[in-house]
């Protein structure tokens, strides 16, 4: 291997490595702030996720719903096996508030969960290897 080449190998794996703990701090603070900050408060009966679902019009079944779905992307978060798919199935959870906040809630706030979105993202790229084994591993 020349030396160029070694040099390059070294610097991709240095920076792969680097975005791998950047999205770690993401994630372990996306993890915390869906479960303490969205889904307890759907479950405990908070006063505004309540008036929340109710502007939403689904019935407050779907908070239950909603919250345990938070609650279980939280973990899968950090858990690196998990990471990926569970970043996959919060995009889709992310894309369902964007839309509810555009046409139902308050079309502003409709960023935050793009913006959340956007990180998933980048979790299922970085995660894409684990996510194909686990995957293989439930076909088998």
């Amino acid at each position: 291997m020349s030396t160029q080449t070694l040099a390059t190998t070294q610097t991709g794996a240095g920076g792969r490595r680097t975005l791998r703990r950047v999205l770690w701090g993401a994630q372990i603070f996306l993890a915390a702030f869906l479960l303490f900050a969205s889904a307890l408060p759907k479950f405990a009966g908070q006063a505004e996720a309540v008036r929340t679902f109710e502007e939403i019009g689904w019935g407050q079944w779907f908070r239950y719903v909603t919250g345990a779905v938070e609650a279980a992307g939280a973990i899968g978060l950090v858990v690196p096996r998990l990471a990926g798919l569970a970043a996959a199935g919060l995009i889709g959870l992310m894309a369902g508030a964007a839309l509810t906040q555009l046409l139902v809630l308050e079309p502003a706030w409709a960023l935050m969960p793009v913006g959340f979105a956007v990180v998933f993202a980048a979790v299922v790229w970085d995660r894409r290897a684990e996510s194909r084994e686990v995957l293989r591993s439930l076909k088998r």
